[in-house]
């Protein structure tokens, strides 16, 4: 998604020379993957066909996923986000320019613990159910969401589930964008070269946050209510980012919400009382999907 670049461009020429330590790092050819998941080609694949060449039926299924139907899927689960306050500014050198100091106030809520998969929207058909679902726009993603019985997250209160109160640049921590914590860099490097979309969701744990939500950064760019001069934000870069700092928890990228494109998904928030310890999902089992 080229667009998620606009935001970032002022910081080419630095981030070039950043890029350059990034893809040292990583040493990255196709995807590093999680405990129990099958590199195949650019995925991250639960279980794999009999051949060993794509993505396959499942018997048993790596964490978090879970074996439904002969296949891997993710549960549902959401997670409690408490309120938070957290103060917002040019605390690195990628930020400098970017981000307009400020403080933060996120009233408590919940968010899905994974993105948007191809098997929820669509349960009855014949998908690679773990994959996260991309090409959806911002009106088809609060669709779904509503008819959970949920919502688009706001931008701050996708940045108070992704950088915690402790303000980390990236949700794992302050260091780190390589290749195992992220499906990023999968499109024109450093990670891989070609994919054609979004990788299994869960797959890369070791970029978890510690209240265990997964790929918030990298895999697909996920839409927010928030608007910005017309356009409609979207946050946690995706599997396109060839940058680390499109994966950092302040980035940010102001698109048209019509916008429909591989790399642009999205997850559900939940509003929930003040006191509130958990927050139960109805399941999404039988649901038309989106067509």
């Amino acid at each position: 998604m080229t667009r998620w670049r606009l935001a970032l461009w002022a910081i080419a020429a630095v981030c070039a020379i950043a890029s350059v330590a990034v893809i040292v790092a990583a040493k990255g050819t196709g995807p590093q993957c999680g405990a129990g998941f099958y590199p195949i080609g650019l995925r991250c694949c639960a279980a794999v066909s009999g051949d060993g060449k794509e993505c396959g039926p499942a018997r048993a299924c790596p964490w978090p996923l879970e074996l439904r139907g002969g296949d891997c899927v993710a549960p549902r689960v959401v997670v409690d986000v408490p309120a938070t306050t957290l103060a917002l500014g040019a605390s690195d050198w990628e930020a400098e320019g970017l981000v307009a100091p400020r403080t933060l106030h996120v009233a408590p809520f919940a968010l899905d613990a994974f993105e948007i998969t191809e098997g929820d929207l669509h349960p009855d058909r014949a998908v690679d159910r773990a994959r996260a679902a991309g090409k959806l726009t911002r009106e088809e993603v609060l669709s779904y969401c509503t008819h959970l019985g949920g919502r688009l997250p706001t931008e701050d209160e996708w940045i108070a589930a992704a950088s915690t109160a402790k303000a980390h640049r990236y949700p794992w921590g302050d260091t780190g964008a390589v290749c195992r914590r992220a499906a990023w860099g999968l499109l024109a490097g450093p990670c891989g070269h070609g994919a054609k979309g979004p990788d299994t969701v869960g797959s890369h744990a070791d970029g978890d946050g510690p209240l265990g939500l997964h790929d918030l950064a990298g895999n697909v760019a996920e839409w927010t209510s928030t608007d910005a001069g017309g356009k409609a934000v979207v946050v946690g870069g995706s599997y396109e980012s060839q940058l680390a700092a499109e994966l950092r928890t302040w980035a940010h990228a102001e698109i048209d919400p019509a916008t429909r494109d591989p790399a642009l998904g999205g997850r559900c928030a939940y509003d929930r009382p003040a006191d509130a310890h958990t927050l139960g999902r109805a399941s999404a089992s039988g649901s038309r999907g989106l067509e």
